[in-house]
């Protein structure tokens, strides 16, 4: 459905946030309840009653409210531009072989000399997910922040809109997150501790090289659904992911890439967060700006 906004008589950017508020979805889930339908009609639309100030005071609360969302997508650019960073160092210099002292390193059989194939269950503890009974779950934040998918996936950290009361299959903080369904090896890495569901698996490096083994995965599931040898998956079962091989560097070369990368992941890490109480500090001010509770 469209609607057409009179710029005279209304600022279609503070319409926008008004019907993003807490007040205005509620009112819309009371006309869906009691009419047992679940959509509002035309009629109920062109009925429904917004709030109204003048033109120039909806125009300086839409002016508020969307600097918290310019600032908030300007951290998004900047994470997606550090990320990308990161993942070209990686892939010159253990896709490409453009590593520090590569020049003096042989390649046999199209692995330099010292590196190995190592299946992931060796390099890493890998929790598969369970999803509890649906009765378990709200979104009113009781428990703990649960995932079943890729849902509520960021650029490399997810946001919490579903909640657990059962905790059962667990994701500890720093923990990758791997998406086994659909779109399958999609990535993210949990700042919290999770319940996880049957879409996803946590993965932590079992030898503190959690950073390292985030861009291999990405590098060897490097397009959604599709593993690095090119075969595509609807889904991965628990024997795959446990036998997915990666290349593992020496560690003293895994250590160098630690240390160019943990700057950028913990800027990275800086940005999110920062966001994040920006959206909480733009939604407590929402409701108040609507209702007059604070003067423009």
């Amino acid at each position: 459905m469209k609607m057409t906004v009179d710029e005279t008589k209304a600022d279609r950017l503070f319409l926008y946030y008004y019907f993003t508020s807490s007040e205005a979805v509620q009112r819309i889930h009371s006309f869906v309840s009691s009419s047992g339908v679940p959509h509002i009609n035309l009629s109920v639309l062109r009925n429904f009653e917004v709030p109204k100030p003048p033109l120039k005071t909806q125009q300086a609360i839409a002016s508020i409210l969307s600097t918290y969302d310019d600032l908030i997508e300007n951290n998004r650019r900047r994470i997606q531009l550090l990320e990308q960073a990161a993942r070209l160092l990686y892939k010159e210099w253990f896709v490409h072989m453009r590593f520090p002292g590569h020049e003096h390193v042989r390649i046999k059989g199209g692995v330099p000399e010292g590196w190995e194939k190592c299946q992931l269950h060796r390099i890493a503890d890998i929790t598969m997910g369970q999803s509890p009974r649906s009765k378990f779950y709200n979104e009113d934040g009781t428990g703990l922040p649960f995932h079943q998918g890729v849902t509520n996936f960021g650029v490399r950290f997810p946001t919490h809109n579903i909640y657990c009361t059962l905790e059962s299959r667990m994701a500890e903080p720093s923990d990758i997150l791997f998406s086994v369904r659909a779109p399958v090896g999609r990535l993210n890495i949990t700042l919290d501790r999770i319940v996880i569901g049957r879409g996803l698996a946590a993965i932590r490096s079992n030898c503190d090289r959690q950073n390292f083994l985030f861009f291999c995965l990405k590098s060897h599931f490097f397009k959604e659904d599709m593993i690095g040898g090119g075969a595509i998956f609807a889904a991965i079962t628990k024997n795959d992911l446990y036998n997915v091989e990666l290349l593992q560097p020496p560690n003293q070369l895994m250590e160098m890439f630690t240390e160019h990368v943990r700057p950028i992941d913990k800027q990275i890490e800086t940005l999110h967060k920062a966001s994040i109480n920006m959206s909480k500090a733009r939604d407590l001010l929402l409701p108040r700006l609507m209702n007059g509770e604070i003067a423009v």
